[in-house]
């Protein structure tokens, strides 16, 4: 971030100002926090290509996803000094180092497995980004305002214990009771030390067309949170735009929670997928995304946590579905269809699948 007193300063020489998406922002924000780091703005061309293609930049570090600006503006040049703005708020300023077209059905195809617009990210860069890409070096001048407070990289680390394994949960939905005992869980597992705790950390910026809005579900952490009061839990909240991409999204998710503090990802079955709303056929592989990780994390430093696959029973609460098999167990299931006409008639929602202050949030309390 710039200095206080030499924003201004800087504001005056630039050349011309753009406007940004939610998306652009939340990147911008990660970017000048060093949630995205080793980037320190938005990707030049040739270091697109080389993540498009390779997942690595050309200097050869790992990265999940391409992080660019888009414009339609073809009287940008590279050298321009640019002031961008989001809902009134001037962000930064990108010096542009280079501009080109992309080849958005490779970058699709690459990145995301298909160039099927049913995929959620397809659609966004066919139909949302503009024609041209920006990259370039930011200087910061201020982080988007928000309803949900999300603190940097360096705030989250300070207040994580020092020496000790730090499990890192992901989610872009509110947290119900399979989740809590699966972050809680995975403390236990066999390569988590004593002593760990969980950072559940959500991401609250876009995600898919149906998801429900960021403000709605950080009220619904903030709830959970008071209540369980559980020590070996920490929260914080991630200015992050869902992709939905899969392998890859697991790769931009682990690299983004190392710079965080964390040692360990929970990585859970089809983490970050979507699926074919006319077939219903899945994008991705179940295991993709958690072999994809596997494979990654050594060279990151960090280690992956698999996501048990636990159902509640009626004996035992909630157990592994091998284990309730295993002792013929009385499962009981309620899928999300289910708890969302649940929730808008009003009917009562078990305990046992989600917290009751979580639901109260949901229904407007």
């Amino acid at each position: 971030m710039l200095p206080e007193e030499s924003r201004e300063e800087s504001k005056a020489a630039v050349f011309t100002t753009l406007d940004c998406s939610d998306r652009n922002a939340c990147d911008i924000e990660l970017l000048l926090i060093g949630g995205f780091s080793p980037l320190q703005g938005f990707m030049n061309q040739a270091d697109y290509q080389s993540v498009v293609n390779t997942n690595r930049t050309t200097s050869g570090y790992l990265f999940g996803l391409p992080i660019v600006m888009d414009t339609d503006r073809d009287d940008l040049n590279i050298g321009d000094r640019v002031l961008l703005r989001y809902q009134n708020q001037d962000l930064a300023i990108l010096t542009i180092s280079d501009k080109w077209i992309p080849d958005k059905v490779l970058e699709a195809k690459q990145c995301y497995g298909t160039t099927s617009l049913e995929h959620p990210a397809v659609r966004m860069i066919a139909m949302e980004r503009k024609q041209f890409y920006l990259g370039g070096k930011l200087e910061g001048l201020k982080l988007p305002h928000r309803v949900f407070p999300c603190k940097t990289p360096l705030e989250v680390r300070e207040e994580l214990p020092i020496n000790q394994d730090v499990v890192a949960f992901q989610c872009r939905n509110p947290i119900h009771r399979a989740h809590y005992e699966l972050f809680t869980k995975a403390l236990d597992a066999k390569n988590v030390s004593k002593g760990a705790v969980v950072l559940v950390h959500p991401t609250c910026g876009p995600t898919q067309q149906d998801d429900i809005p960021g403000e709605v579900r950080f009220k619904t952490y903030e709830r959970l949170a008071a209540e369980v009061k559980n020590p070996n839990i920490r929260w914080a909240y991630l200015p992050y735009s869902m992709h939905m991409a899969g392998p890859r999204e697991a790769l931009q998710h682990m690299i983004i929670r190392k710079n965080y503090g964390c040692s360990h990802f929970i990585i859970g079955r089809d983490m970050a997928g979507c699926k074919s709303q006319l077939t219903g056929e899945d994008f991705y592989g179940p295991y993709d995304a958690q072999n994809f990780a596997k494979e990654c994390a050594p060279e990151l430093g960090m280690q992956t946590v698999a996501s048990l696959n636990l159902v509640y029973t009626k004996e035992e609460g909630y157990v592994t579905a091998d284990h309730a098999k295993s002792c013929g167990l009385s499962i009981k299931k309620l899928s999300g269809t289910q708890f969302r006409e649940m929730l808008r008639n009003g009917e009562e929602i078990p305990e046992w699948f989600a917290f009751r202050s979580v639901v109260e949030v949901l229904r407007g309390g």
